[in-house]
């Protein structure tokens, strides 16, 4: 199956996020735990290369602990500060300030030299479809988030949402798109749901998350639905839908259904935490935070 996701507002968006990125401190990208790759833009690391930058790995709660830990060291030496959490949960939120005060800590420390005091670290929070945004902003800034108006020497009609006294978000950051030619990315994409099951084939992804359980998360099928994970992949597809009761009219098994109900169980974490990226070792975040990573562009 071909994967292909290039919205046209992709250039609209990039212009808006290069211009708004006069106006803030800070970076904070989400991404999810489960394919911390292949759900960032690249064009992150070139627009944001002077700010501070900081990762949210969301969706911990659903992926492998021990990748998760080797996908925080990984973004740590590229110079991100890194946080885990379940934005839905909170679970991990509470650290999320003190890491924000951390990053940003020169800036704030030369504020305080020239005599600055209290003035806020502006940020702008930034991610693909689906890796939580929405959730984790809602979730960061309660009840008491309030728009403070337009500030001095900031463009007119620039709004920006005071998320506690030490931190302001601007409200109108743009989302930025991958443009990717690997479709092992699209792929992964897919399967965590960033890409509309609507113009998917749902059968075959779940062919291919049936190949990827089999090689990197052996008996976990098994518990979850009983099947014999020696078979070929359609086999165990089959065996879903037979355990599962996933029956068409006339008694024939709905692979379709089958299909449907493994990726929603993967999704949820049902059939258990899994990543679907490894992390790639410390040698290669340094040649990364050296800028010899080659990302999408327009």
């Amino acid at each position: 199956m071909n994967y292909q996701w290039y919205p046209g507002h992709m250039t609209k968006a990039k212009r808006q996020m290069q211009e708004d990125m006069k106006l803030i401190d800070l970076v904070i990208e989400l991404v999810d735990a489960r394919i911390p790759l292949s759900s960032r833009n690249p064009d992150i690391d070139e627009l944001g290369k002077n700010k501070y930058r900081m990762i949210l790995m969301n969706k911990s709660d659903l992926a492998d602990p021990a990748k998760t830990a080797a996908w925080s060291a990984y973004f740590q030496e590229k110079g991100c500060y890194t946080v885990c959490l379940d934005a839905r949960s909170r679970n991990g939120m509470k650290k999320v300030n003190d890491v924000i005060m951390q990053a940003c800590r020169e800036k704030i420390e030369r504020d305080r030299k020239r005599g600055i005091q209290n003035r806020p670290v502006r940020a702008m929070v930034v991610g693909i479809p689906n890796v939580g945004k929405s959730t984790f902003i809602n979730s960061f800034a309660g009840k008491a988030c309030a728009k403070t108006g337009n500030r001095p020497g900031v463009t007119k009609g620039k709004q920006w949402i005071r998320l506690n006294k030490n931190v302001e978000l601007l409200d109108t950051p743009g989302i930025l798109w991958p443009k990717f030619e690997d479709q092992e990315v699209g792929l992964r994409l897919a399967l965590i749901g960033s890409i509309r099951d609507e113009i998917l084939n749902t059968d075959e992804l779940a062919l291919e998350l049936i190949g990827i359980f089999k090689r990197d998360y052996p008996g976990l099928l098994h518990e979850r639905y009983g099947t014999d994970e020696a078979a070929e992949a359609l086999q165990i597809l089959e065996q879903i839908a037979k355990n599962r009761k996933c029956v068409s009219k006339g008694g024939v098994y709905d692979y379709s259904k089958a299909a449907a109900l493994a990726i929603e169980d993967f999704r949820s974490g049902k059939i258990g935490a899994v990543t679907l990226e490894a992390a790639p070792n410390a040698g290669q975040a340094r040649a990364d935070a050296e800028g010899v990573r080659q990302g999408g562009s327009e």
